[in-house]
């Protein structure tokens, strides 16, 4: 079988690049100041909240150009710095998966001639450095790669007498701590205006709030640096570019997800009039990968063939018909999720259908993300914010985000937008024909360092269970089991569907078509033909004194014939009357049946046709 990402990786090998010609005094300095965390809530792009309150942002954008959308290859720290420090979109060269490359075990290299784009400039006389977070999901020589080290970030004294120079200067932007923060920069959580995704109350208006506060805190910061250019006399020949890496960190919606409020990013240059135009505004479509491309040329640089991004201030630039990225393992969360962005949609296609949307992750400790949890399980969460947090994942969906920037309403059922949703399919099809490696598995070595024993929380993916002990022998790893509170040395069989991150607990199908993940705490699936028939496997049950028989808690609108079996042969079969509420049926296991020794369990039904099963929970008691 034709491997597209190896191929494309291959003829991507190439020798150095060379300059283009600009001698050396006319090389500008170039210095990317580079926000954690951090949507576009400043007065230059319109917000009500911090008009007059982000003025070294807001000046930067007036004094040179203000780009209003333009996104990032991904909805994750790392993933984005490594590729925006090749040109390259990670899921081509292997730094798709967030935090890799952290062990000697998982070290990721490069492809052969690949260089970063600080050891391209600095081979061209160029000084470079870094304050403050890297992040690159790969093995990289540091010292190779940045040659001077500044004292503090505003501090340039050290720089006057070795220009050009390319120079990043990280921001924390939205981890900026704001409890402490001068009065005059707080921000009341009660004029803020909560996004449409998430529910409008309290915690949420101080979660929108302090996001305002840490883009202000950050404005001060730039202000400082903008000044301490001045001071040098850095500032005429320095090109000045403020962005972030993603969207917001405590929105549930916006860092990590590939929606428009995790990409959509902040992005505002200005620099000496011969690289940069004065008071321009773009509107069209921008990779952040496009500003890796037009560093290089702003430095006379050529551009390496690998590079997927666009001089932005090109003669010759032609404006994109659409962006694309990806989401991959996340800490110790494993998803697969590929997007595109046009003019007014953006196309998501989920490759995990078995795990909800707000899977377990760093944030469940949050007082945000405890409420949502709260207000599903009280059943006070409205139909909408259910649906999004802690329904069923489709495989595809389709939004208007020119009308519906929040995305919430998926068109991909719509017939009236059948062929924009074919154009997009068509689009993310040819973005991916030119390599993918998150197709391929992680390796096992990779996982055990990124899900287990962490501080973010144990891996509750199926990916994990591959390699990890199951002591008594029920489907369910024993780090799993406890993870969910539950005793991985029982030896009883034990479903509840309730793990946000594996909703189907290993359990598959047969003569079903649909998913069978359901919202949080369910299993559900429709009757195709009247029957259908899901089991579980590797299972290694060993003989027991507990009571034998197996109890499924559930309920169906049509009457149901359910059959239990093993790999010996029936275990039982029960009847169920048609109900609306969950009920338990019990199929008690004669004295000429047992568990002991099985290894696939199966549950057939037999009912009505397209009926609605949903299944709390499936257990020996």
């Amino acid at each position: 079988m034709f491997h597209t990402s190896r191929f494309f990786i291959a003829i991507l090998i190439f020798s150095s690049t060379v300059s283009t010609g600009l001698s050396f005094a006319q090389k500008p300095n170039i210095l990317w100041i580079y926000a954690e965390d951090t949507s576009p809530w400043m007065g230059c792009y319109g917000d009500d909240v911090n008009v007059d309150a982000t003025p070294n942002i807001d000046a930067i954008a007036e004094a040179g150009v203000r780009f209003n959308r333009a996104y990032v290859p991904a909805p994750v720290c790392s993933a984005t710095r490594s590729a925006m420090i090749i040109g390259q979109s990670a899921i081509r060269f292997g730094a798709h998966q967030h935090r890799s490359s952290r062990t000697p075990k998982t070290r990721i290299q490069l492809p052969q001639n690949y260089k970063l784009l600080p050891e391209l400039l600095s081979e061209q006389g160029y000084t470079t450095f870094n304050f403050g977070k890297a992040d690159y999901n790969f093995a990289w020589n540091q010292g190779k790669t940045y040659n001077h080290k500044l004292k503090k970030r505003t501090d340039f004294s050290g720089l006057v007498n070795k220009q050009p120079f390319f120079g990043q200067i990280q921001l924390r932007g939205g981890k900026n701590n704001t409890e402490n923060i001068n009065k005059e920069i707080k921000v009341d959580p009660n004029i803020v205006a909560v996004p449409a995704d998430y529910p409008n109350n309290k915690i949420f208006k101080e979660v929108v709030a302090q996001h305002y506060e840490a883009i202000r805190v950050d404005d001060n910061i730039i202000g400082k640096i903008i000044q301490q250019l001045k001071d040098t006399g850095l500032y005429k020949n320095t090109i000045v570019i403020y962005f972030s890496d993603h969207g917001a960190n405590n929105l549930l919606r916006h860092k990590q997800m590939l929606t428009e409020g995790g990409l959509h990013v902040p992005f505002v240059v200005m620099g000496p009039n011969k690289y940069v135009p004065n008071g321009k505004v773009r509107n069209d479509l921008v990779n952040m990968l496009d500003l890796s491309a037009t560093t290089l040329s702003w430095a006379g640089v050529d551009v390496p063939n690998w590079y997927e991004g666009k001089n932005l201030f090109s003669k010759n630039f032609t404006p994109r018909s659409f962006v694309a990225a990806h989401k991959d393992r996340l800490d110790h969360t494993i998803d697969r999720v590929r997007t595109v962005r046009t003019e007014n949609y953006r196309y998501v296609r989920n490759y995990k259908l078995d795990r909800i949307f707000l899977q377990p992750q760093y944030r469940d400790s949050k007082n945000f993300t405890k409420d949502l949890h709260h207000l599903y399980n009280s059943g006070r969460l409205s139909k909408v914010h259910k649906e999004i947090y802690f329904g069923e994942r489709p495989s595809e969906e389709l939004y208007n985000v020119s009308k519906d920037p929040a995305m919430i309403y998926n068109l991909v059922g719509n017939p009236t937008f059948r062929l924009e949703l074919e154009r997009h399919r068509k689009l993310l099809d040819e973005w991916l024909a030119v390599g993918d490696m998150g197709s391929e598995a992680e390796p096992i070595a990779n996982l055990k360092a990124n899900g287990d024993g962490k501080k973010w929380g144990q891996g509750v993916n199926p990916e994990y269970e591959k390699y990890r002990v199951d002591s008594d022998g029920d489907g369910l790893s024993d780090r799993w089991e406890i993870a969910n509170n539950r005793d991985p040395q029982d030896g009883l069989l034990y479903f509840s569907f309730d793990c946000g991150g594996w909703q189907t607990e290993g359990w598959e199908s047969k003569d079903i078509s649909s998913n069978l993940a359901g919202s949080l705490g369910y299993l559900d699936f429709k009757l195709d033909n009247k029957k259908g028939t899901i089991y579980k496997e590797r299972l290694q049950i060993r003989e027991t004194n507990q009571q034998k028989s197996i109890a499924i808690k559930m309920k169906s609108t049509a009457d149901l014939k359910i059959f239990v079996a093993n790999d010996h042969g029936n275990l039982g079969n029960a009847k169920y009357s048609a109900n609306s509420s969950f009920q338990e049926v019990l199929f008690p296991l004669n004295i000429n049946t047992s568990l002991s020794g099985t290894t696939k369990l199966e549950i057939s039904f037999r009912g009505k046709k397209n009926d609605l099963v949903e299944i709390d929970y499936i257990k020996q008691k």
